[in-house]
């Protein structure tokens, strides 16, 4: 069986686990992600940056800057659900973002640095969090009701997701 090069981790999985211990583990790895997709994209030549991780994918450096991007709207997700009952979030066109002009005139270390500080501000929120804040939520209009736990879940597979994306594009080329 060839690998899937979509979801080379696997397709994100709700297990409805909101034990403290289950978030501690989510919270860790989403302290982690920055460090993480920083080593993947490390030493790549502006070639292997412009090399999408599978035919008509993002390239790794479009990976390198969607990262931040959607985890800035996953941070402000997050603090909107704590802060106002049940609200509707806006989507956005997360393909179209990865062709704006930013992505290709910004070096990836801008968007590593600001995932960096991104997540040391989400990590502080997580663990202030309570039970009660936790189980908060917030409408997505194409998915409906997410609780702030689903949120930290889903975030914590979002950043391994494209960590593995460029990892494996890496393994596959050799690099």
């Amino acid at each position: 069986m060839s690998e899937d090069l979509s979801f080379p981790i696997g397709r994100f999985e709700w297990d409805n686990d909101t034990t403290q211990a289950r978030r501690e583990q989510l919270i860790a790895e989403i302290a982690d992600a920055p460090r993480l997709l920083r080593r993947a994209v490390e030493g790549l030549s502006d070639e292997q940056l412009d090399t999408p991780y599978r035919p008509d994918g993002w390239t790794a450096r479009q990976v390198a800057h969607h990262v931040p991007d959607s985890h800035m709207n996953g941070f402000t997700r997050v603090k909107l659900a704590l802060t106002e009952d049940v609200p509707t979030i806006k989507t956005y066109e997360e393909s179209r973002f990865a062709l704006l002009g930013d992505v290709r005139a910004t070096p990836i270390e801008v968007s590593l640095a600001l995932l960096d500080a991104l997540h040391v501000r989400w990590v502080a929120l997580f663990r202030t969090m309570s039970d009660a804040d936790y189980a908060r939520k917030f409408r997505h209009p194409e998915i409906g009701l997410l609780s702030l736990d689903k949120q930290l879940a889903l975030y914590a597979w979002h950043g391994r997701h494209h960590v593995a994306h460029v990892t494996r594009l890496r393994e596959r080329m050799g690099w």
